[in-house]
C-alpha cells in the first residue's frame, strides 16, 4: 500500500471543508483536500438556493438566538447557538464579503435581505436562487491560489486510520483513541494511506439513503459511517430534516427554495385549496418539519403522489429575476411557474445530527475534527432553522481550521499500519442497485417523516441483514467507489434507525405517531 503524508487532511470539498482549509492555510501547514467526485463542484453547498444568515437592519444576536431555539424544538445546545449568533455575522463579513468577495444581491441601500420561514427579522442575504453555488465558486477560486493547499478529485475515503484499528504496534490500543489520517481509493483505483497530523471530516449529507431527496448523488452518509466504525461519538442521528418542497418529476427531485414561499408562494392541493392553516398559525411559513408532515399527511389522506406550490400570481419577468435557476429548471420540465402550480413532494434534505463535536469542531477521537452537515454541533437541536447551515459551515469551519493548525505534542506519531488486503470477486451491479433500493425504500417508508416503533423495528431487521450482506461483499470483492458508498450507506442507515428507536420522545423532525 502506498503512503503519503500531510499536515491536515480534509475529507470533503463543501463550504465547511473549504473554510477550514482557508483558515488553516494561514499557518503555512500543508493541507490536502480530497473529494470523491470528479468535479470540484461537489457536495451540498452548490445546491443551496435560499441564502445565508447575516444580520437584519433591526436584528440582534438575542433575536436570532430565540428563532434558532424555537426552531430547534427545545433541544439546541445553548453554547453552540451563542457562538453562531455572536461570531456568525462578523465571519460572514470577514470571510465571505471581504476575503472571498462572494456575490450577493444588492440594491441602492446595500445587501438585500429576506425573512425565511420561522425568522423574526429579514436577515438572510442571498445571490438570486443560487447562493450556495456563488459562495462555492468564490471559495474555490480563493483556495486554488493558495500554494500550501492541494485538492485531489476522484479520491474516495474508505476508512479513518486509528491506533486501535490499524496500528501493528499492539500496545497502541492502550493509547487514547486517535485518528491519524485515512485509507483512500485514488483516481487510479489504487488504495493508499494518507497520514495526517490532523484530519477534518467534511463529507456532507446523507440524503441519498431516502427515496426522495434534494441531495446530490454523492451524499451517501460516508462521514458518519467512517466515524462510527472508528469509534467516534455520534448523536441526534434521528433528526433528519425533510424539505417540504422538492419538484416532483419523473426525471428526479429538484429543490424549490423556501424563499419561494417567503415571497408569497402558496401550498395547495389538486383542487386548488390551501391547507396549511389547518396545521399551523404561520401557514406555509411554519417550521419545515411541520410543513413537510402536513404535505405528507395531505398526500396520504387524498391518496395522491404530490401536492402543489403556486406562485403564479407573480409575473414571468419577476420570477426569472428572483428565481432564475428554479424558473428555468421547471421550464425545462415543461412547467411554467408564472402560469401554473407545480407538483411538489417532501424530500430528505438535511441531517441535524452527526458526529458530535465541541465549539471548535473536535470529535471524541483525538486529532479528528468534523465540520458542516456531517457534524452535530448542537446548534440545530431537533430541527434546523432555515439558512443556518451555510453559516454553521463558516463558523465551525473557521474555528476548526484554526485549531487544527496548532501544534500539539503527539500530532506526529504515525504507527506502522496493517497492509491492505485486496478482494478479487467481481461486484454484481444489479445486486448493488437492488440493495440501494432496499435502503431507500426502507428509510422512506419505515424511517421517514412519520415514524412508529413498529415501523422502526421492522426497518432495523431489514437493515441489519442487509448491512451484514453488504459487509461480506465488501470484504471479498475488488474495491471500487460503488461498494464503498453502499457499505457506508448501509452502515449509516442502520445507525439512524438505531438512534430513532432509542430516542425517548417524539420531538422536532423525529415525529413518532405512537
Amino acid at each position: 500500500m502506498k503512503h503519503q503524508q500531510t499536515d491536515i487532511l480534509i475529507i470533503g470539498l463543501g463550504l465547511a471543508g473549504m473554510t477550514a482549509a482557508i483558515s488553516a492555510a494561514k499557518s503555512g501547514k500543508q493541507i490536502t483536500i480530497i473529494t470523491k467526485t470528479k468535479s470540484l463542484q461537489s457536495g451540498n453547498t452548490p445546491w443551496a438556493q435560499g441564502g445565508i444568515i447575516y444580520k437584519g437592519l433591526n436584528d440582534s444576536p438575542q433575536k436570532l438566538k430565540k428563532d434558532i431555539l424555537n426552531a430547534g424544538a427545545g433541544h439546541c445546545w445553548e453554547e453552540a447557538v451563542n457562538q453562531l449568533c455572536q461570531h456568525g455575522p462578523e465571519l460572514v463579513e470577514e470571510i465571505l464579503l471581504e476575503k472571498l468577495n462572494a456575490s450577493f444581491d444588492r440594491n441602492e441601500r446595500g445587501l438585500k435581505r429576506v425573512a425565511e420561514g420561522a425568522h423574526s427579522d429579514p436577515r438572510v442575504i442571498y445571490s438570486k436562487d443560487k447562493t450556495g453555488l456563488s459562495i462555492h465558486q468564490a471559495a474555490l477560486e480563493y483556495l486554488q491560489k493558495l500554494p500550501n493547499v492541494e485538492i485531489l478529485t476522484s479520491h474516495t475515503a474508505i476508512d479513518l486510520l486509528t491506533f486501535s484499528h490499524h496500528s501493528t504496534e499492539s500496545t497502541d490500543i492502550y493509547k487514547k483513541p486517535t485518528c491519524f489520517g485515512a485509507v483512500v481509493l485514488n483516481n487510479d483505483c489504487e488504495v493508499l494511506s494518507i497520514l495526517a497530523s490532523k484530519t477534518i471530516l467534511a463529507t456532507g449529507g446523507l440524503g441519498q439513503l431516502f427515496l426522495h431527496t434534494t441531495n446530490p448523488k454523492e451524499a451517501t452518509g460516508d462521514g458518519i459511517a467512517m466515524a462510527w466504525r472508528a469509534g467516534a461519538r455520534c448523536f441526534n442521528l434521528h433528526y433528519i430534516q425533510f424539505h417540504p418542497t422538492s419538484l416532483y418529476h419523473p426525471s428526479g427531485r429538484f429543490l424549490i427554495s423556501e424563499a419561494v414561499r417567503g415571497e408569497g408562494g402558496k401550498l395547495i392541493n389538486a383542487k386548488g385549496e390551501e391547507f396549511m392553516q389547518k396545521y399551523h398559525k404561520l401557514g406555509a411559513l411554519a417550521p419545515r418539519d411541520v410543513v413537510s408532515r402536513a404535505i405528507h399527511t395531505e398526500m396520504i389522506n387524498e391518496s395522491t403522489d404530490c401536492m402543489f406550490l403556486d406562485i403564479s400570481h407573480k409575473s414571468s419577468y419577476w420570477l426569472k429575476r428572483r428565481f432564475p435557476t428554479i424558473f428555468n429548471h421547471c421550464l425545462s420540465k415543461g412547467l411554467n411557474l408564472s402560469k401554473q402550480p407545480v407538483p411538489i413532494v417532501p424530500a430528505a434534505h438535511y441531517s441535524c445530527g452527526g458526529v458530535g463535536v465541541n465549539l471548535v469542531g473536535k470529535t471524541s477521537l483525538k486529532r479528528l475534527y468534523a465540520v458542516g452537515e456531517i457534524s452535530c454541533t448542537g446548534l440545530h437541536g431537533a430541527n434546523r432553522l432555515a439558512s443556518t447551515s451555510l453559516l454553521e459551515c463558516i463558523v465551525w469551519g473557521h474555528f476548526a481550521g484554526l485549531d487544527a493548525s496548532e501544534n500539539k505534542d503527539d500530532d506526529y506519531y504515525f504507527p506502522p499500519i496493517v497492509e491492505w488486503k485486496h478482494g478479487d470477486n467481481t461486484i454484481d451491479k444489479s445486486q448493488l442497485a437492488q440493495e440501494w433500493l432496499t435502503i431507500k425504500n426502507t428509510m422512506w417508508n419505515l424511517g421517514g417523516l412519520i415514524r412508529s416503533q413498529d415501523k422502526l423495528h421492522s426497518a432495523m431487521n431489514i437493515l441489519r441483514n442487509l448491512q451484514s450482506e453488504v459487509e461480506k461483499v465488501y470484504q471479498t470483492s475488488s474495491i471500487d467507489q460503488n461498494i464503498i458508498s453502499l457499505r457506508n450507506g448501509a452502515q449509516t442507515a442502520l445507525a439512524i434507525i438505531a438512534s430513532s428507536i432509542e430516542a425517548r420522545e417524539s420531538r422536532g423532525t423525529h415525529y413518532v405517531s405512537n
